[in-house]
């Protein structure tokens, strides 16, 4: 007598397995991470909100909601689809995919400066900035440097190697100038160097030269001179308080001012009057700090640990190097950006211009973002047994 399994069903002549199980052997979704997935959408809508509760007194009042909810669910659509693939077929393309990225952030000097900044490349929807795409190419082609060596990087050579990868799509970005993400990709770096069997005197000489060379660049006058001001004001946060400190200290005047409970839901009166620069944007910690008090802050600090917390899970458990360093560079890239954003709002962290994963108004960066979950996603789903 023939045995059949669960996977398999009878048709009259003919035994033959069920598709739909077959599917559903690729892309297990009984195994999806649901606490990782609650916690991106909750801030992606929790963003949406206070991005119009920020920009409600703009004309016209609605611009901004409209485009945010149309960057939602494009990247939710982007975030399904990158959790379906299977992320071990990265590995072949992460060159290539590297490859572009550094085309894309050297065509943006093609492009007329906006601020005094190349940092994109007009499109139909929205405005493409490569340099958010370097972050994750970056720890594409890391992952799969470390991975095809075991994640045993001892030699001084396949470090610099490895820096000489990270180093490239920096010193593009530096000269943009984006100084936020150029520090995040090296923090990105070092974290994954950390996890990839890196000595740890070759991060600490990583580290001094580091900052060797930001003494140089500010002798050299290689930084901005907004660049430059903005380091003095984190040293000194009083020294200009209506020039160039203004920024900091109207954000913490919102903060504050929010105490327990906040003001309400949009009755922030620094958000509504606009003495919070780029509310909608890098500051946009400070419209939740204002509007929805202590409480408010907390409750979003909560989902963006619940994600982490689970993103490092779903790094410490992945079942293949690949997905383990792929998985490790989001978790460094994330709370370094949710670190570094927070504390800039309240001066305990210089002003970078890095935004607020999930939180702030932009296309590029969010589509960016659901893309990596879909990726941890994906990593978290095939580390178990196929069928289980």
């Amino acid at each position: 007598m023939m045995h059949l399994d669960a996977d398999t069903e009878f048709s009259p002549g003919l035994v033959r397995a069920n598709p739909a199980k077959r599917v559903m052997r690729h892309f297990p979704l009984r195994n999806i991470d649901k606490l990782l997935l609650f916690s991106t959408i909750a801030l992606a809508v929790f963003g949406i909100v206070m991005i119009y509760s920020a920009t409600r007194a703009d004309m016209p009042s609605t611009y901004y909601l409209k485009r945010q909810v149309m960057y939602f669910l494009i990247a939710l659509a982007v975030m399904i689809l990158a959790a379906g693939f299977d992320y071990r077929k990265i590995m072949p393309y992460s060159k290539m995919i590297y490859g572009i990225v550094i085309l894309l952030l050297m065509l943006v000097f093609l492009f007329p400066a906006r601020g005094g900044a190349h940092r994109w490349i007009p499109l139909w929807l929205f405005d493409l900035q490569p340099s958010e795409l370097a972050k994750l190419a970056v720890i594409m082609i890391l992952a799969t440097f470390i991975a095809d060596r075991r994640m045993e990087l001892k030699s001084n050579k396949e470090f610099l190697e490895a820096l000489a990868i990270a180093a490239v799509p920096m010193f593009f970005i530096f000269f943009e100038p984006d100084l936020g993400i150029t520090i995040s990709i090296l923090v990105i770096f070092i974290g994954m160097m950390l996890v990839g069997g890196a000595r740890l005197r070759q991060i600490a000489v990583l580290v001094v030269s580091a900052s060797a060379l930001v003494i140089a660049g500010i002798e050299l006058h290689l930084l901005k001179a907004y660049q430059l001001t903005r380091l003095l004001i984190f040293v000194k946060p009083d020294i200009d308080p209506l020039g160039a400190g203004y920024n900091l200290a109207q954000s913490k005047i919102a903060i504050g001012s929010g105490q327990l409970i906040g003001k309400g839901l949009f009755h922030g009166t620094q958000t509504n009057l606009k003495f919070i620069p780029a509310h909608h944007t890098d500051f946009i910690f400070s419209v939740v700090g204002e509007e929805l008090g202590f409480i408010g802050g907390m409750i979003l600090l909560a989902l963006f640990t619940v994600l982490i917390w689970r993103a490092f899970k779903i790094a410490a458990s992945a079942k293949d190097p690949f997905g383990t360093m792929l998985a490790t560079g989001i978790v460094v890239m994330f709370f370094f950006q949710i670190l570094l954003n927070v504390g800039m709002t309240m001066g305990i962290m210089p002003v970078t211009g890095i935004t607020l994963p999930f939180m702030s108004f932009g296309g590029s960066s969010l589509a960016i973002n659901f893309l990596c979950i879909g990726l941890l996603l994906s990593i978290g789903m095939r580390r178990f047994p196929q069928g289980t």
